[in-house]
């Protein structure tokens, strides 16, 4: 495909035409479905028939899966399933698969009773948070691989405006469902919505992937640094596949960045934790003031949808005024912030109007951070290892979230939500700080 840049309002809005960027709305659609049903909409289901806040918080530990999914996407990357790969191709192979078992393990839970048997209720979140986080590793190594870089800004705009509309249909959707409905009819929709991406996944066609001749001799580079490339056996094969899979990327990583790398992971371990640790327990706060599941739709689900699109608008604006540090500084100090809001709510008498405000806050916020937090990734990866230093980046993003979030209803059941939400805030602090020191570190080396 050609490399020239498109220069006309027609030819850029004509990308959008494209079967494979129309593609990733429905295959964004997929990847965000599942996220909420084993997260808020799950607490908000085992609150509403009278789980322990304690149990809902260890439930947030099933997203764990999210963020160490780092650990099996060589797996992914390399294996051939038998048949599937042969009859569709190694990435929509494991696509399938993993749809597949998103659509089962729904359906399980829905067919589950939590109130008698909550354990069976996890094993099957953990297997659609399994497939689910599967199936993101497919999703963004065919996006990377499908279409020339060119058009991977359309690519990426399609997706993320289809996982928005999932999250919607998995957080107000299924809350409508259960209010007039059950919580069982909810979850077996939610296993019929997959259908869209399983039809996805058998129309689209399979990307053709060549691997450069620098990306090789880097590795072969490597791998004769460590001493593995004279012998064939089977250590020397695992021993290479290790290396180029996952030293390779991070050795990157450090050469280009020094000793600031060890800062920059910092800032990615901690960043997201306030607005993480939070949401855990946002659902069950909301009906523990007296909301309604319909007032929790109309407000934090639908209202909140558009807000947070129009935070993730601004952020893509801010980026282009200010560049990246300074929307990041921001984005970090919002986020905490918010969370003081919350517990203003928390201590105030319900009040549907003052509910839409904060909610509007915390997602126009979370948006922004959101969108500019996604692009300082993106900056720091090579387009080598795109794929799999980004895997890298947002698994540490969130794995220490979501340990510290599975110990949230430990806190408001021992503190109560207005300390919760205060410890929240300070729990970014350390967001707050690195990401100044980054902006002042570039801004000296600018001017130095």
């Amino acid at each position: 495909m050609s490399s020239h840049p498109i220069h006309s309002w027609k030819e850029a809005f004509l990308v959008y035409a494209k079967p494979r960027v129309l593609g990733m709305l429905f295959l964004g659609f997929a990847a965000g479905l599942p996220f909420l049903l084993v997260f808020s909409t799950l607490s908000a289901w085992l609150r509403d028939v009278g789980i322990e806040r304690t149990v809902i918080g260890f439930f947030s530990w099933v997203g764990i899966t999210y963020s160490i999914k780092v650990f099996w996407a060589p797996v992914v990357d390399t294996l051939h399933i038998p048949v599937l790969t042969r009859l569709l191709g190694k990435r929509r192979s494991w696509m399938l698969l993993a749809q597949i078992g998103i659509a089962t393990g729904l359906l399980g839970m829905a067919l589950t009773d939590p109130t008698e048997q909550i354990h069976i209720v996890a094993w099957f979140a953990l297997l659609v948070a399994f497939s689910s986080a599967t199936q993101d590793i497919t999703i963004d190594a065919y996006r990377i691989e499908a279409l020339d870089k060119i058009y991977q800004g359309a690519m990426a705009t399609t997706y993320v405006l289809g996982y928005r509309f999932a999250l919607l249909a998995a957080g107000a959707g299924a809350l409508y469902i259960a209010e007039y409905q059950n919580w069982t009819i909810a979850y077996i929709s939610m296993a019929v919505l997959m259908s869209i991406g399983i039809i996805t996944t058998l129309i689209i066609r399979e990307p053709k992937v060549v691997i450069d001749q620098q990306t090789k001799d880097r590795e072969n580079k490597l791998e004769h640094a460590l001493g593995i490339d004279h012998t064939r056996g089977l250590f020397q094969r695992l021993a290479t596949w290790f290396t180029n899979a996952v030293i390779a990327p991070f050795a990157d990583f450090i050469q280009r960045n020094g000793r600031t790398a060890i800062t920059i992971l910092a800032l990615i371990a901690v960043y997201k934790i306030s607005d993480i640790t939070m949401g855990v327990m946002a659902n069950p706060f909301y009906l523990d003031l007296g909301f309604s599941k319909t007032d929790i739709a109309d407000v934090a689900k639908v209202f909140g949808f558009f807000m947070t699109i129009a935070g993730l608008a601004l952020g893509g604006i801010m980026i282009v005024r200010y560049g990246i540090m300074k929307p990041l500084v921001l984005g970090a100090i919002l986020i905490a912030s918010t969370n003081l809001l919350f517990a203003f709510l928390a201590v105030t008498e319900p009040s549907k109007v003052f509910l839409a405000i904060v909610v509007s806050a915390d997602n126009l916020s979370g948006g922004l951070a959101t969108s500019v937090f996604i692009a300082y990734l993106s900056s720091l990866t090579n387009t080598a290892y795109t794929a799999t230093q980004y895997a890298l980046f947002s698994s540490l993003m969130t794995l220490p979230a979501k340990i510290l979030g599975g110990f949230s209803g430990m806190m408001v059941d021992s503190q109560g939500y207005f300390t919760f939400f205060v410890i929240a805030a300070l729990l970014g602090t350390p967001a707050i700080l690195l990401s100044i020191y980054l902006l002042q570190k570039k801004d000296t080396e600018a001017n130095g």
